[in-house]
């Protein structure tokens, strides 16, 4: 445990960028050896799009670490959080802790993300993506960005996480997410038995199918304990049934062109066609 402490309490930069370029090139290989869907798209364009994302969320990213680093060391300093409420073992004080920095820096903004409308407008160019594979998992908005990073800070807050931790958690995260969103198939016994414990593959798939209700399932991003616990979790037996994209933005000028993805939030709302799918459920 000393050896990892140590190791991220100050690991640079480099190695944290090393390891979100690692983790996509792992992946992107991965996915032309196991896929689940034909990757018979233009993978440089669609790569691009995403890739750009992914540099802004760095940016924004690192616009918040010196909040995220103040925040740390004054909770430590204070002994101030859910983590110093009673003695634990370094190990369980690690566990605990990922565990509370993934459902609120997670778990809950992504939630809310769905529940909230104006918040939704950034969150769902996430989803305009109709061909899901790892370089989707940063796909995200600046402004949605914004809202994940002020999100991890109040998590940093809450569990009196210390900057090692943080760091630890923030690498597992980047990693966990170009994993569940790779367009790999795995042995379904494996990827059941993941899902327990983590957000595997299919698991996160289900979320990104285009339409409710399976839009607002699967929430997590490292662990799936906290949909199980909040009623969020879905599955579905056959992952290739599912249909990537949301039912709001299908055209191909809408969410393959980076002009229109970065003007969505400021355009006309659309309801989701799913929604009236649900209301005549419930009538």
């Amino acid at each position: 445990m000393e050896t990892v402490i140590n190791y991220f309490e100050t690991i640079p930069s480099s190695y944290r960028a090393g390891i979100l370029i690692g983790g996509l090139v792992f992946f992107w290989i991965l996915e032309g050896i196991i896929p689940l869907f034909p990757r018979n798209y233009n993978q440089i364009k669609h790569a691009w799009i995403n890739i750009f994302f992914t540099i802004t969320t760095i940016i924004i990213n690192f616009a918040f670490a010196s909040l995220i680093l103040m925040s740390s060391d004054w909770v430590v300093a204070n002994k101030f959080g859910l983590l110093y409420i009673i003695e634990m073992p370094t190990w369980v004080f690690m566990i605990i802790g990922m565990l509370v920095l993934d459902l609120v820096g997670a778990y809950f903004i992504h939630w809310l993300e769905h529940k909230t409308r104006w918040m939704w407008r950034f969150h769902l160019i996430h989803h305009t993506d109709t061909h899901v594979d790892t370089t989707t998992a940063n796909r995200h908005h600046p402004g949605e960005s914004v809202f994940r990073a002020i999100f991890t800070t109040i998590a940093v807050l809450i569990t009196g996480a210390p900057i090692w931790l943080v760091m630890l958690y923030q690498s597992l995260s980047a990693l966990l997410s170009q994993f569940n969103h790779a367009n790999i198939t795995l042995p379904k016994w494996l990827d059941d038995s993941l899902s327990w414990i983590i957000v595997s593959p299919n698991m996160h798939k289900v979320h990104h199918h285009y339409t409710l209700p399976l839009t607002d399932t699967n929430y997590g991003n490292i662990f799936s304990i906290w949909d199980r616990i909040f009623g969020t979790f879905a599955y579905i037996e056959n992952p290739k049934s599912l249909v990537y994209g949301i039912d709001t933005h299908f055209k191909p000028e809408e969410n393959e062109e980076m002009g229109n993805l970065l003007k969505i939030p400021f355009q006309t709302y659309r309801p989701p066609t799913g929604a009236k799918f649900v209301e005549k459920e419930k009538a």
